[in-house]
């Protein structure tokens, strides 16, 4: 069985990250963009984090260009917002698809495990959420109108 584990990605810095070395922490994996309706959920992701790190949660950011082109910037870029806008310390990745034929493979594991609204294993719009347990198997998908306090009780359940 697939599992997070399975998968490697980049950092905003380019940095290779083995989601191997992620085993063991509940994760909220999120495809963000800057310039969204739904961009204020920074707030409420970053409060979550900040709420559960220390028993074991992360957020993991990924920024997408690919709805509406509302992620336009480069990764210094994209952080500078984050952090100067919404105070975010969460890790954020290096830019992704999340749909189509150059969608990272992590996404397209999350959405054919998790499928959306009808049965659907695309993405619709920004802000995602996908929910991984400490095993490293995905237990949830949030769509974009979930607000991230929404999502509390489910994180308190898995840690």
């Amino acid at each position: 069985m697939t599992t997070i584990a399975d998968f490697t990605v980049n950092t905003n810095r380019g940095e290779a990250l083995d989601l191997k070395d992620k085993l063991g922490t509940v994760l909220l994996v999120v495809n963000t963009a800057s310039k969204c309706g739904f961009t204020p959920q920074y707030d409420g992701l970053e409060k979550l984090f900040q709420q559960y790190k220390d028993r074991g949660f992360e957020v993991l950011g990924f920024p997408c260009n690919q709805f509406g082109a509302q992620e336009p910037g480069n990764a210094d870029e994209i952080a500078e917002f984050c952090k100067v806008n919404f105070g975010v310390t969460f890790p954020l990745m290096a830019k992704v698809e999340v749909n189509g034929t150059g969608a990272s493979p992590l996404f397209d594991w999350m959405k054919s495990s998790a499928k959306g609204l009808m049965g659907s294993t695309s993405i619709k719009w920004n802000f995602t959420k996908f929910l991984i347990g400490r095993d490293g198997k995905l237990v949830k998908r949030y769509g974009p109108t979930d607000a991230p306090d929404r999502i509390a009780r489910d994180i308190e359940a898995l840690l």
